[in-house]
């Protein structure tokens, strides 16, 4: 296998992880009323064919399963930019913060699909900030452990 189809499956991998790890802290935010339902269900609602604004039969498992497909694709490039080396929680954390700035003040509110960062209700915005740690987090983590494991001598 290529160092790069490797570093890219160590990442997807380590993404999948990650998107888990996230999603813990959004359903624990969306529980205590933070957030009027999941960021994904309305992406994917909006994306769905009719109103943007309606409910529509399987947006829910099709919000889940968009955010794991995002969260592994992002979590593949993150691994494709570690190439194999050890990287710091920092650097996880930054990756996806810039990920949560650019989309929610970036494609999600020029699709009108949720408001800007700056606009939306306070308990939103800091459930997401908290679950891109996470991930970034998750990620930074898992995609090391996945690198130590593989170069220890058998």
């Amino acid at each position: 296998m290529s160092m790069v189809v490797r570093d890219v499956m160590r990442g997807a991998v380590g993404g999948a992880v990650a998107t888990a790890a996230m999603s813990v802290v959004m359903l624990a935010g969306s529980r205590a009323g933070l957030m009027s339902g999941q960021p994904p269900k309305h992406i994917v609602r909006a994306a769905l064919p009719g109103h943007k604004r309606r409910r529509k039969p399987g947006e829910g498992a099709l919000g889940a399963l968009a955010h794991l497909g995002f969260g592994v694709t992002a979590g593949a490039l993150f691994g494709l930019m570690a190439r194999g080396r050890r990287t710091p929680s920092t650097f996880g954390v930054g990756y996806a913060l810039t990920i949560w700035i650019s989309s929610y003040e970036g494609w999600i509110p020029s699709l009108d699909i949720l408001p800007p960062i700056s606009e939306d209700r306070p308990g939103r915005p800091a459930v997401m900030a908290a679950g891109h740690v996470v991930y970034g987090t998750v990620l930074a983590l898992t995609l090391n452990r996945l690198n130590t494991r593989s170069s220890r001598p058998r």
